[in-house]
C-alpha cells in the first residue's frame, strides 16, 4: 500500500471552486483500480496550499492505470485550471505507525 501526496497551490480566489471540483471528482477516485480512499487537507498558514492524499494499492495503480485513464483527464478538467503551478507529487510507504 502506498500513499500519494500531492502538494497543490491554488490560484487566489479559486479555493472554493477547487474544493467543489475535488468533491465532484470523488467518484473518479472511488472507482479507480487500486484506490483505497482519498482526502484533502488545506493549509492553515496559507489557505491557498492544499495537500491531496490518496491511498493506492500500488504506485502503478496511480501512475499507470489512473493517470492513463479518461477519469484522470476528467479530474484535470475539473480542477486543473485552479492550479497555480504544477503539483508536486510523491509516493510514501509507512515505516512506523504510532498511536
Amino acid at each position: 500500500m502506498v500513499l500519494e501526496s500531492a502538494e497543490l497551490l491554488i490560484k487566489e480566489g479559486m479555493e472554493a471552486e477547487f474544493e467543489a471540483g475535488v468533491r465532484q471528482a470523488t467518484p473518479l477516485f472511488q472507482r479507480a483500480r487500486g484506490c483505497h480512499g482519498m482526502w484533502l487537507e488545506r493549509g492553515v498558514e496559507n489557505p491557498r496550499a492544499y495537500r491531496l492524499l490518496v491511498r493506492w494499492e500500488t504506485v502503478e495503480d496511480h501512475n499507470v492505470h489512473f493517470r492513463g485513464s479518461e477519469d484522470f483527464q476528467e479530474w484535470r478538467r475539473l480542477v486543473g485550471h485552479c492550479f497555480d503551478g504544477a503539483p508536486s507529487v510523491s509516493h510514501l510507504e509507512t515505516v512506523l505507525e504510532g498511536f
